[in-house]
């Protein structure tokens, strides 16, 4: 005779919290805090520039590969198991790349770490969509996207403070006290719940090679696409066609296997379909401005990188403000509606700073970075929400894991995206400019006498004056030209939210999800 079930422990559902987003927060650090140090780790290590950033190439990799595979590996061996196992090779890994010798060793432990890490934010999206009832995952989705959104922003701040004052390697040695406290706390506070049984079935190896090889070929191309002039590189056509393949049979076979490693026939839910669609387009603009951003005040305005941080601050902090507050709203106001509000709001934002010019000072770039943290905090909350409610609690470690994927591959496609549309919009925009650059013009006549007044008053002949007054010109022509490409692509941006709106009568409203899944 079988004796029943030991019944699951009831934890307060905030230590619960607590112990899943301290591990993910230190995750998605861990993907920006490493970009401002590459510098250094390049000068530490002997390592030319195109070596060193595959320290960056690496962990976004394996971060591909394991994350829609997460459900499927928390059903296999143990939801808790899992966990605790991520988070100890995480951890021990950010040891390893912290004394790593050379290049070689610190790439192979990168490699590790975003195995490691990949895990922990789909494990932390179903455990708080689980331990909050039904009525609060508005606010559980706040917690999450706290988490989420002000992790890639202050990253950068963190990993260039670090680096400044102690070493590139003491951030991989941050992440070991806070490492050891999350699985300690893992062991004592999370807990499976009843209807996770270990998989009996055996392991679809096909499916499981052919995403890792799909995935990773896809990421690979993304992060390195611009360095190789895209596909007139052999390597990124080759690595494309195999994404394309790969994932394509990858489909084909996951939709008619017994034991699939994802579980594809979630797509068959409209409103996790249209959510996640939704979430891979908004997050492609939404990280593709978070990168230009910085860009356009380090390249044009002069700013340093610690000060080009501190301009999204004050964004990640309305974002830290209006979370809680859409969270509990969520319950009260049709979150469909907050979903417009928000993808409206995030595309005036990125339409104001389209209007950016060479002279724009720094509170008028300020302002838009708030609205769009406020923009954000309305976009994400209720489309987490209404995206993963529609789903049954069985249905959740799955679904969690495809979101996640869906929302880090928007963000690679959107910064793939934008440096390429970026490079290319500016030698339009300088071929468009320098159309009458000649030293018989007559605007330049007119101007080039008072750059060379000021040149031969800092001390020049006249002769290298009027060659220097030709180049200082030439110079401005070149910032103009870069500064219009940042317009055209922060407005183009601005269209990506403008154009999704419409997609939102496909979602259905939350307790008509809810009473759907019986949750």
């Amino acid at each position: 005779m079988n004796n029943p079930p030991a019944p699951i422990p009831q934890v307060n559902k905030w230590l619960v919290t607590v112990t899943v987003m301290l591990p993910t927060i230190i995750e998605i650090l861990d993907m920006s805090v490493a970009n401002v140090a590459l510098g250094h780790m390049q000068g530490s290590l002997s390592a030319g520039l195109d070596e060193i950033t595959w320290v960056l190439t690496s962990y976004l990799v394996a971060n591909a590969i394991i994350i829609p595979i997460t459900g499927w590996l928390s059903a296999t061996f143990g939801r808790k198991n899992y966990l605790v196992f991520s988070l100890g090779l995480f951890t021990f890994s950010s040891l390893m790349c912290g004394a790593a010798p050379n290049l070689e060793t610190l790439i192979l432990f990168r490699v590790l770490q975003g195995l490691g890490g990949g895990a922990l934010q789909p494990l932390a999206l179903s455990i708080l969509l689980e331990t909050f009832p039904p009525r609060q995952h508005g606010m559980a989705m706040a917690v999450y996207g706290i988490g989420i959104v002000f992790g890639p922003i202050l990253g950068p701040l963190l990993g260039g403070y670090i680096t400044d004052n102690l070493s590139w390697r003491w951030i991989f040695y941050i992440n070991l006290p806070l490492g050891g406290l999350a699985i300690l706390m893992a062991l004592l506070f999370i807990f499976d719940p009843a209807y996770i049984r270990r998989a009996q079935a055996g392991i679809d190896y096909w499916g499981l090679g052919l995403l890792c090889v799909g995935l990773g070929a896809l990421q690979v191309v993304l992060d390195r696409g611009e360095r190789e002039d895209w596909f007139a590189s052999n390597f990124i056509v080759g690595l494309s066609v195999m994404a394309v393949v790969c994932l394509t049979l990858f489909v084909r076979l996951e939709w008619r296997h017994p034991s699939p490693v994802v579980r594809l026939q979630v797509f068959k839910n409209r409103s996790f379909t249209t959510g996640n669609l939704i979430m891979f387009f908004c997050f492609f603009a939404f990280f593709g401005s978070i990168v230009l951003l910085p860009l356009y005040l380090q390249n044009l305005m002069g700013y340093t990188a610690y000060l080009a941080g501190l301009v999204l601050g004050p964004g990640g902090i309305s974002t830290l403000i209006m979370m809680p507050l859409v969270g509990r709203l969520i319950g009260v106001v049709d979150a469909r509606l907050m979903l417009a509000a928000g993808m409206l709001i995030n595309a005036l934002a990125l339409y104001l700073m389209s209007a950016f010019t060479l002279t724009t000072d720094f509170w008028s770039v300020i302002w838009p970075r708030i609205l769009q943290g406020v923009g954000i905090s309305l976009f994400f909350v209720p489309l987490s929400t209404l995206t993963l409610s529609s789903l049954s609690k069985p249905e959740m470690g799955n679904g969690s894991a495809i979101f996640n994927l869906l929302r880090n591959l928007g963000g690679s496609f959107g910064v793939a995206f934008i440096t390429t549309v970026l490079s290319r919009r500016a030698q339009f925009h300088q071929g468009h400019l320098s159309e009458g650059f000649s030293p018989y013009d007559f605007k330049l006549q007119q101007a080039q006498p008072t750059m060379q007044q000021y040149l031969q008053g800092a001390g020049l002949e006249a002769t290298t004056a009027r060659q220097g007054s030709l180049e200082l010109l030439y110079r401005q022509l070149q910032q103009q030209a870069a500064m219009l490409s940042f317009n055209d692509v922060f407005w183009l941006l601005s269209l990506f939210f403008l154009g999704l709106v419409p997609f939102i009568v496909l979602i259905r409203r939350r307790r008509d999800a809810i009473a759907q899944t019986g949750t």
